[in-house]
Formats: structure tokens, C-alpha cells, sequence
């Protein structure tokens, strides 16, 4: 078994003028010309990147050949709520390859979005493939198999043309090898990397030519299809011109901006509170005006329904 090592204080959370919690974790700031800007913890240990991969993996899938617009792109490179566009979108992705949501070998899930999930729930509706966050990647990868004559069967597979074809994809942009190769949440293959691959990753993706721009620009065009409405990566977004971001399971957060800085967080206990926060004291030690931050820098800590401390970082 591999035991990460752990990292440095990054957030804290002060209540009544304690210090209540405190999240440890790892931070890696480039440049614009590759260089370390900041680094805390250790952003040269293999991570399980999770969903932080989707934009490579998305590239992957161009170089497959795969006919994807930019809305659709947007969606394979998403963790979405699961909005009924969300979900629409996909459900009609497929249609239209002749494919349906029984073809999704994602498990079927509860919406992402915790407004999106309520009102699934209130309207009665049960787990759906559709639903689940990753539904539009496996969507991606259905069209990247028939568009290669590649078994739809089975596409999760390790050995499956299309996992090593996007295994290769991901080594080439992180700088590679892939030292360990997991189980994603949503079954598909998932391969380790460290943050300074993925940091690199994002800059390569965010200043590329080919694939490279497709999947940037299709970022930047549908940042509420990536995401969701109030969630981090789709709010950054929309906050700074031309950035790329994307979030992922267990505290793993990553973005970069069109000169190439980038920034790449693993928080330690998983917490995506504290890595949503950590990604934006990383693009403040890039220089972003603060004014396009200042809404997402810290989180207010209720008591009794009003402010009585805050979420903040102690780095950047």
C-alpha cells in the first residue's frame, strides 16, 4: 500500500476567534515560462488526480478522431451537476450516435450539484447514468469507439484501445510515466501523476495548438457545462478571462491562464472546500487582480445563521 506524504497548513477555519480546523495539503504555482513561482508540501509525490485528468483525457479523445463540438467537448471534460441541460445535452449527444444512456458503463448517481440533487429528488427521480457526474466523458469516449470501429462493450477496460490510447495522452502532457493506474469513481482507468505534471499538463492545454486549443477554448466558451452553477471551477472561469480550471474528487484542484501560469492543489483529508480555496491563493501569487477573486478568496462560518468567522487561506 503507498501512503502519501503529508503536507503543510494551506487552510484554516476561525469560529468565534478560535482556530477550529485547520487543512493541510500541497500547492504547486508555475509561471508563465514553466518556472516555480510557489511551491508547499510535496508536488513531486505520485496523486490520484482524479477528475482534474478530464480536460487531458478530453484531448485524448480528439486525437482519436472524435467528432466533438464544443459544447459536447465541455461536457467530456466535465464533472457536471447534473442539470436537466446537463443531462439533455448528453441524452442527446447519444441519440444522435444511435446510442443510448443504457450504452453509459458510469454507475447510475444522484446529481453532483446539491440544488441540482434536490430537485431530482423532489421530482422523484431515482439514480440515472445520465445523472452522474462523469456521463458526459463516457459519452465522449462511446463516440471516440464507434468512430474507430472499437468495441463499445468493455470500453473501460485497461487493455481497451481507447484507455491506452488516453493512458498515452495523459503520460505525453503530464511528462509521464504514469506510476500507478487506479479505479476512478466512475470505473474508468485512472492514472497517477503528480502535481507538477498536472500543472504542466494545464499549461500545455492551455497554451497548445491542435487538440490542445479545442479543448481550451472549450473550456473558456461553456465553463457552466464543466461545472455548475456556484461551483469553483465554473465561477473562476467566468471570473478571469481566458483561464482554464477543473476540480476534482478528494481535494485535487487544478487551473491555468493563458500565458501558460498555472496552479495545481491536493489537499490532504480530500476537502474540495479548502481546495477550492487553495487554487484561488495560488492564481493570486500569479498576479490575477484581486477583484476578480475577492468573492471566491475566503468562505464565511455561520453561527445561528450569521457571520461569525471564516474559511481562509494561511499561504499566498
Amino acid at each position: 500500500m503507498i501512503r502519501l506524504r503529508g503536507g503543510v497548513p494551506l487552510i484554516e477555519l476561525e469560529r468565534s476567534g478560535v482556530v477550529e480546523s485547520v487543512h493541510t495539503g500541497h500547492l504547486l504555482v508555475l509561471a508563465g515560462d514553466g518556472s516555480v513561482r510557489f511551491a508547499a508540501g510535496e508536488p513531486d509525490q505520485p496523486i490520484f488526480a482524479r477528475s482534474s485528468l478530464k480536460p487531458l483525457q478530453a484531448a485524448g479523445l480528439l486525437r482519436a478522431g472524435t467528432d466533438l463540438g464544443p459544447a459536447e467537448l465541455a461536457l467530456a471534460a466535465s464533472s457536471h451537476s447534473g442539470s436537466p441541460q446537463h443531462q439533455q445535452l448528453i441524452a442527446d449527444e447519444l441519440r444522435a450516435a444511435g446510442l443510448s444512456e443504457d450504452d453509459l458503463e458510469c454507475p447510475p448517481d444522484l446529481p453532483l450539484g446539491e440544488v441540482e440533487r434536490r430537485a431530482h429528488l423532489m421530482a422523484g427521480r431515482a439514480e440515472t447514468r445520465l445523472a452522474m457526474n462523469c456521463s458526459g466523458k463516457h459519452a465522449g469516449m462511446l463516440l471516440a469507439c464507434l468512430r474507430n470501429g472499437w468495441p463499445v462493450s468493455g470500453y473501460l477496460a485497461p487493455s481497451h484501445p481507447l484507455q491506452q490510447l488516453l493512458a498515452a495522452t495523459v503520460a505525453e502532457l503530464t511528462g509521464g510515466p504514469i506510476p500507478v493506474t487506479g479505479v476512478d469513481g466512475c470505473g474508468a482507468p485512472l492514472f497517477a501523476t503528480t502535481l507538477t505534471g498536472l500543472a504542466r499538463s494545464f499549461t500545455r492545454i492551455a497554451t497548445g495548438r491542435a487538440e490542445l486549443r479545442r479543448v481550451a477554448e472549450a473550456l473558456r466558451a461553456h465553463p457552466d457545462l464543466v461545472g455548475g452553477t456556484g461551483r469553483a471551477a465554473t465561477r473562476l472561469m467566468q471570473a478571469v478571462p481566458g483561464l482554464i480550471a477543473k476540480d476534482g474528487a478528494e481535494g485535487v484542484f487544478a487551473a491555468a491562464l493563458p500565458d501558460g501560469g498555472a496552479v495545481a492543489v491536493k489537499i490532504d483529508d480530500g476537502a474540495a472546500r479548502a481546495a477550492d480555496l487553495a487554487v484561488v491563493a495560488g492564481l493570486r501569487q500569479l498576479g490575477v487582480p484581486a477583484a476578480a477573486l475577492d468573492e471566491l478568496a475566503s468562505a464565511p462560518v455561520l453561527g445561528g445563521g450569521r457571520p461569525v468567522g471564516v474559511l481562509r487561506p494561511v499561504v499566498g
